[in-house]
């Protein structure tokens, strides 16, 4: 063999070499940067946005007649408006609908009622005691169709594709962990299945105090959080009676 052959070979072998330590570089940078992107995405889970605000309905002494006569009154609007809400929500009997924060129960009763004997309603819950009363309510009025949900603060622990509509009134704001509830949320849907989230309007120079210090988000930005796990906005429903709060309405995709 020549030594001019065996200067190319050479000088070859020292490119493939320094190929290699380039794309040994490369590869370990995507891997860290896929890593480091992993972990950030987890920190954003695993984040509470608001620390702290649901630890009255943790509280073994809840008083839930207190909240009774706090929630079921004319002057809440998601109360006196009740009948139309549920006539927007359109639900057709055998149903199987989620209420996200059932609270004392009021409609998880209507819709146990709406949905019929076929359907079933998830009466989801971080507190304890209320979900006891929901059990108890359901027991008087023979609503044997409520199945009591005790969640967590980052997941509403249902069953993957179990249910056809989630329905969330005046509790969005209190999900601590928005994202891995919403996940969750989305797991439990069936594909093409609704979600429905009422909350409170929350307008700079418009909104009470109380909702401004209360709430931590306006709409266009539960809008965008909920866009932001894979669900499709279809619209905004206007609701006779309401003034503080809105109506709207998102789709799993087939």
């Amino acid at each position: 063999m020549s030594e001019k052959v065996i200067r190319m070979m050479k000088y070859v072998c020292g490119l493939m070499c320094l190929g290699y330590m380039f794309l040994g570089t490369a590869v370990r940078g995507s891997a860290q940067d896929s890593a480091q992107e992993s972990v950030a995405a987890d920190q954003n889970t695993k984040s509470s946005v608001n620390p702290g605000i649901n630890s009255s309905f943790l509280d073994p002494n809840l008083d839930v007649d207190a909240f009774i006569a706090r929630f079921e009154v004319e002057s809440r609007e998601i109360f006196s408006a009740r009948e139309a809400v549920l006539q927007a929500l359109d639900i057709s009997p055998g149903t199987a609908i989620a209420d996200i924060g059932a609270g004392t129960g009021f409609y998880a009763m209507a819709f146990a009622n709406r949905v019929g004997p076929n359907g079933a309603v998830y009466a989801v819950e971080i507190a304890p005691k209320f979900l006891t009363h929901i059990r108890e309510l359901s027991h008087q009025l023979k609503r044997t169709n409520v199945v009591p949900v005790l969640c967590d603060e980052d997941s509403v622990r249902l069953a993957k594709e179990s249910v056809d509509v989630v329905f969330s009134s005046d509790v969005y704001h209190h999900f601590e962990y928005p994202k891995a509830t919403l996940e969750s949320i989305y797991r439990a849907l069936k594909p093409g299945g609704k979600m429905v989230i009422i909350d409170f309007e929350r307008i700079e120079g418009t909104s009470r105090e109380w909702t401004m210090n209360h709430v931590r988000a306006g709409k266009d930005v539960v809008r965008q959080e909920i866009e932001a796990v894979g669900f499709e906005f279809v619209e905004e429903k206007k609701i006779e009676g309401f003034h503080e709060n809105y109506f709207i309405e998102f789709r799993k995709p087939q």
